[in-house]
């Protein structure tokens, strides 16, 4: 299969010419001026107060969603480039500027809400049981009518969108800028001196080899004390920013927001952390053994997720992206025909190189019906695993191309799901087609590493952001106070079992500055487990389940996740039942590790 698939991603198909691109500059001043256009319209017409009325109306939802969407290929272009060249200046100032049709957009959507909130009851109930087409969307028509009666009046509203653009948005953008113009010096211990972007210095902090990882390590450290003044008035202020409002819509709860946007119950989130808890001291197990082998009485922060098998051949792009359509396909050939479509239409960027940002994504381009990944691919088995994660999310969105737009409004937990159950498909047929032993251990050991991840490092994330809201509530947050959050949570996340932590983590990790999604941590691990549950159902079910499994996905975006594990697996997520039968799972590999390395 050598020269299938090109490791660059081929922008052009969306628009050509990168940040220079003439057709983008085009599509950027017509959404413009046609939300400018809609906007003026919301504010000069009234909100139906009969059910005749209300259906002359919908031609305004209609506007609405083809404005979502060619917003949300401007900003999935956007990301994309600034994500495979990280000093694309231009790229940046078109960002900046799509910030501020969003910003007028979502008072445009602020707008739509409070007309829909005033709409009469016995109109509305009329307008959703008679129409077909509001029918079919009426999830998420319900969902704005309530946010529009827990938010500020329109006006207010409005006010605080525009605010944010060079408020709450712009503080993310300076964090964006600060990394964007790191580079790291490390004295390789085989190399030699390096200067590397912050995604390749990440890379090695994985490294087979321990001397390379305690280097690494030492070296990321120090990289990002020296940024640690920007990151804390970035996180400070846009925490404050973000406080600041829910005081103003008088939400005492800083997980109401994140709660609303995943569609999900406190007991719900509760439970599966109280569940996950006492689960947590057979990984420690785990931890206890993977210390042992690597001959250290307790695993170090950078020793969590390194391999320890030193010698393991590198897995080439070619053979990891044959593997995962191979193993796609066994489970589902329609899933198994797009990872290929995919990959030979180049909608991956994996390249090796400077200049990229660190870590991957997915972003779906809804004009375009096409998705882009992003990742840097150097051979581990984790890359093998995180491609096949963002294929999973691609596969999730190409199920939804055919549905009303509203209804592809999926939230982050649920969009988990279908990313983790891809790499579950791909990390059991790796341990099964292991030709030895050392071989099936790197492939389980690559798998609990993502447990870990799951309970105890996005554990820590969440209680560190938890209890950062709280101290932001009483001010400005120092750096050692914020330091000491991250250590604090790191330490009982991880059941004190680690020899050392990373305390500059809240300076590192980008989720805590991204500003669409508040609190961009607990929905990973909820995927995690939920995609556990859908496993189980497909092994047990074998090839019918999948059509079932696309059912599901298709649902993603119109219903509450208790509603759609009821629906589809028959489970109360409310209850520790279904998070007890996922976490045993988790501890069967566990159970397996302990045996073969006894």
């Amino acid at each position: 299969m050598a020269d299938t698939f090109n490791p660059t991603w081929n922008l052009d198909r969306i628009f050509s010419g990168g940040s220079e691109s003439a057709s983008f500059q085009t599509f950027l001043s017509d959404l413009h001026t046609d939300i400018e256009n809609f906007y003026a319209e919301l504010t000069q017409t009234e909100a139906p107060e009969e059910d005749e009325q209300a259906r002359g109306w919908l031609g305004v939802l209609d506007r609405y969603e083809d404005l979502a969407k060619r917003l949300r290929e401007a900003f999935a272009f956007i990301e994309c480039l600034r994500a495979q060249n990280m000093h694309d200046h231009k790229a940046d100032e078109l960002g900046n500027r799509v910030q501020a049709y969003d910003a007028r957009f979502q008072s445009c959507l602020t707008l739509l809400k409070a007309h829909i909130s005033a709409i009469p009851d016995l109109a509305w109930e009329k307008l959703l049981t008679d129409n077909e087409k509001v029918k079919n969307i009426r999830f998420p028509l319900e969902e704005m009518r309530r946010h529009a009666k827990e938010q500020l009046p329109a006006d207010q509203e409005r006010i605080i969108n525009e605010l944010s653009v060079d408020g709450y948005h712009g503080w993310s953008a300076l964090y964006d800028t600060a990394v964007g113009q790191m580079t790291i010096d490390f004295n390789h211990p085989t190399k030699g001196q390096q200067t590397l972007s912050v995604g390749q210095l990440a890379n090695l902090l994985t490294d087979s080899d321990r001397n390379v990882r305690v280097k690494a390590f030492a070296a990321w450290e120090c990289a990002w004390e020296k940024q640690s003044a920007y990151c804390a008035a970035a996180l400070n202020h846009l925490a404050g920013f973000r406080l600041s409002v829910y005081k103003q819509r008088q939400w005492e709860d800083v997980l109401k927001e994140p709660l609303d946007i995943n569609r999900m119950s406190r007991k719900t989130l509760e439970t599966m952390w109280e569940t996950i808890t006492t689960y947590k001291p057979r990984l420690v197990k785990y931890l206890q053994r993977k210390a042992e082998r690597l001959g250290v009485e307790k695993l170090a922060w950078h020793d969590v997720e390194a391999p320890l098998v030193t010698n393991a051949e590198k897995v080439s792009y070619e053979d990891g992206a044959a593997f995962i359509i191979e193993q796609f396909s066994t489970f589902h050939p329609k899933m198994g025909q797009f990872a290929e479509q995919a990959l030979k239409n180049r909608w991956v960027e994996a390249e090796d190189r400077s200049g990229k940002r660190p870590g991957g994504f997915c972003t779906s381009f809804p004009l375009t019906k096409e998705s882009r990944i992003f990742m840097t691919y150097s051979g581990t088995p984790d890359n093998v695993s995180t491609l096949a994660h963002e294929l999973g999310h691609a596969y999730h969105q190409s199920v939804m191309n055919d549905i009303p737009y509203l209804n592809q409004d999926y939230a982050m937990n649920v969009a988990e799901t279908a990313s983790t159950f891809a790499e579950l498909v791909v990390s059991d047929a790796a341990i099964k087609a292991a030709k030895t032993e050392e071989e099936r251990l790197s492939h389980l050991e690559d798998k609990l590493q993502r447990a870990v991840a799951f309970f105890m490092n996005i554990h820590a994330r969440f209680l560190f952001e938890t209890r950062f809201y709280e101290a932001r509530k009483k001010g400005l947050v120092s750096i050692d106070r914020l330091n000491t959050l991250m250590l604090e949570a790191q330490k009982e996340a991880y059941c004190d079992a680690l020899d050392s932590y990373h305390p500059t983590f809240w300076a590192s990790k980008l989720h805590f500055y991204i500003t669409d999604v508040p609190f961009y941590n607990f929905p990973y691990t909820f995927g995690y487990l939920f995609s556990m549950g859908i496993y189980a159902k497909a092994l047990e079910e074998g090839p019918a389940f999948a059509q079932k499994y696309d059912a599901l996905l298709r649902d993603t975006g119109s219903m509450r996740v208790e509603d759609l594990a009821k629906k589809h697996l028959g489970v109360d997520l409310e209850q520790p039942d279904f998070w007890q039968s996922a976490c045993e799972t988790v501890c069967q590999d566990v159970d397996r590790y302990l045996q073969l390395t006894s």
